[in-house]
């Protein structure tokens, strides 16, 4: 790998642009015309301006594929948030002969839509809340309701994340006015109103591990706990979990582990859990969600394990096996 374009821009734009430096590969940044001072251009060894505005700019696959192909690179590092997820922006840089440097775009599918998550959760052997399909009403908000028989309930958006598109239902009464709040939150934010319902549980820490594969092995980079959060967004991270029985904390991994190979996980991800207070003996953790990308907190792990996960994603996408890490 020689050059890398980094669709992104802030922090995580100047975070991968030290890495590659480090690592000796030049890097090419991206700028809408509203971003033209912005500081990660400062960064890079080089620039291009997009043709649209705003996220927009960011968020236009073709546009930025030329720019990589323009430039002679021959990788493309997602960052966070924006284009991260995409499948199709994944797979637009592999037609064009562009390492991404991210899961594979059949990886992105499955877990880029949460319900599909959760079956292929419960098909690698992983416990998952009890939930629903995704509800094409709020006729079947009501039915996934009564399923749950007098428990609270949690409506999600089906692609979403930092907490939008979400809401608490302990009534019935109030299920037609959340409905209408998670979907018309979750279209907004992230172009996509579906929903679905799980179990609200009351007592739980939330948990996170760390994986990284190769498209064939997966491991592990320990956990972090989340479990301070302010409207459903982390707020403080601590790892490894205090006071996390060791029972427990073997589950948690083995849990991630098999959701990575069950996926064919390539790059650096993070695998997200609700662990109830009384759990043990593995029993009482259930997977959430898995995010196919690096995280804002990710600093956190690189503090317990010394490892420079920016790098790991490189040398992934290069072609190194975990082994050779």
């Amino acid at each position: 790998m020689k050059k890398l374009l980094i669709a992104n821009r802030g922090e995580i734009a100047i975070r991968i642009s030290r890495t590659a430096r480090t690592m000796g590969i030049a890097t090419v940044g991206i700028y809408t015309a509203d971003d033209a001072s912005s500081l990660h251009l400062q960064h890079m060894d080089e620039a291009h301006l997009l043709p649209l505005g705003g996220v927009a700019g960011y968020l236009d696959i073709p546009a930025i594929v030329a720019v990589a192909v323009q430039s002679g690179c021959d990788a493309v590092h997602p960052g966070y948030g924006l284009l991260s997820e995409r499948a199709a922006f994944s797979q637009a840089c592999l037609d064009h002969g562009i390492a991404f440097v991210g899961p594979s775009p059949k990886t992105l599918a499955m877990l880029g839509d949460k319900a599909e998550a959760r079956t292929l959760a419960k098909q690698a052997g992983v416990a998952i809340i009890q939930g629903s399909a995704p509800l094409e009403d709020a006729d079947a908000a009501h039915a996934a309701f009564d399923a749950l028989r007098g428990q609270p309930m949690m409506l999600k958006a089906v692609n979403g994340g930092g907490g939008r598109g979400m809401r608490v239902v302990h009534d019935a009464g109030d299920i037609d006015a959340a409905f209408d709040q998670c979907r018309s939150e979750a279209l907004t934010a992230f172009g996509d109103g579906t929903l679905y319902a799980e179990r609200f549980l009351t007592s739980v820490r939330h948990i996170e591990v760390q994986i990284v594969g190769d498209g064939v092995s997966v491991t592990h980079l320990w956990e972090r706990d989340c479990s301070i959060q302010r409207r459903n967004q982390k707020v403080i991270e601590v790892a490894p979990a205090p006071a996390l029985p060791s029972d427990v904390r073997d589950a948690l991994l083995t849990a991630a582990i098999r959701i990575g190979r069950a996926t064919g996980y390539r790059g650096l991800g993070t695998v997200e859990f609700l662990v109830d207070s009384a759990a043990h003996d593995g029993a009482g953790v259930y997977f959430i969600e898995t995010n196919p990308r690096i995280q804002v907190e990710h600093t956190i792990t690189e503090e317990i394990t010394g490892l420079d996960l920016v790098e790991l994603q490189i040398r992934i996408a290069a072609g190194e096996p975990l082994a050779a890490l």
